[in-house]
């Protein structure tokens, strides 16, 4: 997937936004630019601006992490080398700007969901999002808003804007794909009926339940919580479970982002 991810990052680059004279954010940004001004190749500027990066992932992160890096590194500026020579799909900067953000941002995302990194302003990421409630493509996005706005000075205030477009883009993609592309539920229910109702999604919907011992924090009265995962199409069939068996439940429902393990048997929602 870190392949595949970096391979889309360099054909977003150099099939949408490099001959478009739209910029990406980060190290990649800053190496655009030193392209355009000094003539090097874009390919070779990656890997050499990414190298401290590198270091800093392996001291800071972990070897598997700067392993990973490394090698989507040169993965990207090895496919950009080569793919700087192929026409763009378009001329038009708007349709450069919007699947060019599109591309590249599948391609970060799965490379960051998978271990690694293509840029040294996501390590830095990486590491603040550690200490902060900020998410990565938040995080990101500010870093680069320095960076975006030097487009400005060098290809014109219009390019400049497309640029926002196209980075504003990737930022979206960025989170959604390291979060899940799957929209999970995460359902907690107070129940009369407990039993009644964990029975009735595990035959309904062949999701697992868990029972979670509960006290009312005003009447200290005792009371079984059913703790279930479903996914968003099946969310709906679910409270129409809750509403037949017991109207007066209690029904939180939250979004999760990943779920591994457990055992169930998938049914057909309706």
């Amino acid at each position: 997937m870190i392949l595949f991810g970096a391979i889309l990052v360099a054909v977003g680059l150099e099939i949408f936004l490099v001959p478009n004279q739209i910029m990406d954010g980060g190290i990649v940004g800053i190496s655009m630019l030193l392209s355009y001004l000094t003539g090097f190749k874009l390919g070779v500027l990656l890997f050499v601006l990414n190298l401290p990066f590198f270091f800093l992932g392996y001291k800071q992160i972990g070897k598997t992490f700067a392993l990973s890096t490394l090698f989507g590194v040169i993965v990207m500026s090895v496919s950009t080398y080569y793919l700087h020579s192929v026409p763009p799909l378009t001329e038009d900067p708007l349709l450069a700007a919007v699947f060019g953000g599109i591309v590249i941002g599948i391609g970060v995302g799965l490379v960051i969901r998978y271990g690694g990194s293509l840029d040294g302003t996501e390590i830095l990421a990486i590491l603040f999002n550690k200490k902060t409630s900020f998410s990565v493509g938040q995080i990101v996005l500010f870093f680069n808003l320095f960076i975006l706005g030097s487009a400005g000075f060098l290809f014109g205030w219009e390019r400049a804007m497309y640029s926002f477009i196209a980075y504003f883009i990737v930022f979206k993609l960025l989170d959604v794909v390291i979060e899940g592309f799957d929209e999970t539920k995460l359902v907690w229910i107070m129940s009369e009926e407990p039993e009644k109702l964990g029975s009735c999604i595990l035959s309904s919907l062949g999701r697992g339940v868990t029972y979670l011992s509960g006290e009312g924090g005003y009447t200290g009265e005792y009371k079984k919580v059913i703790f279930c995962v479903v996914t968003r199409l099946e969310e709906a069939k679910l409270k129409e479970i809750v509403e037949e068996i017991d109207p007066q439940a209690f029904l939180a429902v939250g979004n999760i982002h990943e779920v591994r393990g457990g055992h169930f048997k998938k049914r057909a929602v309706h």
